[in-house]
């Protein structure tokens, strides 16, 4: 059973829908941490919606926070209650995803994923494997869950955008390349990288400024 996720939203400018981006929140945050994001963008793409979901779950290491799912080494966790955790997630944001095209009348190729830290690692995942592609993924400070299943499990290609800093001490740097690597071995051609010199886990100027050229290019009809 799929669990209904909370949202923030910000209209578009304009005040028409002609796109969305949906806003994936890192590991004990929530949907508006984000979504302040969507004023400086907003400007550029006027007939964008944002939208930022709750994670599905109370952040066991954030009692004011949400998860997608446990992870062991922070809140002692097992394995197999972050594997559970995960799979009931993947449920919760394709359904989401789902309901979101329906109520904004929008089709898979006008809506972008936009992931920080946990919620990359999400949207990385679950994407590639839904019938069909959305027009991009922004992937920030964040790593490609099960490279070794990509392969087999790709469904649907779409442009993704990896971001890192190169002094993050939560998901480590190396993370952008192991990503890149394995998703040009699935056949993933329009895949970018942009490293943030001096930066650690987090969103700097430069890395939000080429999100932002990359979400105008994918959106723009």
């Amino acid at each position: 059973m799929t669990r209904v996720l909370n949202a923030e939203r910000k209209a578009p400018v304009s005040g028409e829908t002609r796109s969305v981006v949906v806003f994936l929140h890192g590991y004990g945050a929530n949907g508006a941490d984000l979504l302040g994001l969507a004023d400086p963008l907003g400007e550029h793409l006027p007939d964008t919606l944002f939208i930022a979901p709750d994670a599905p779950e109370n952040c066991a290491g954030s009692p004011f926070g949400f998860q997608w799912f446990p992870i062991p080494w922070i809140d002692n966790s097992s394995e197999e209650e972050s594997e559970r955790g995960m799979a009931q997630a993947i449920d919760d944001l394709n359904a989401f995803l789902d309901a979101l095209m329906v109520d904004e009348d929008v089709l898979p190729e006008q809506v972008a994923l936009f992931g920080f830290s946990q919620g990359t690692m999400m949207s990385l995942h679950v994407a590639p494997r839904r019938d069909d592609p959305v027009a991009g993924i922004v992937a920030f400070s964040g790593r490609l869950l099960a490279p070794e299943t990509l392969e087999d499990d790709v469904v649907s290609r779409m442009p993704i955008l990896l971001v890192h800093g190169d002094q993050d001490d939560v998901v480590p740097v190396q993370s952008l390349p192991e990503a890149a690597e394995a998703l040009d071995k699935a056949g993933f051609q329009d895949v970018f990288a942009h490293v943030m010199k001096g930066t650690g886990h987090g969103i700097a100027p430069d890395g939000l400024g080429v999100a932002l050229a990359f979400l105008r290019d994918k959106l723009s009809f």
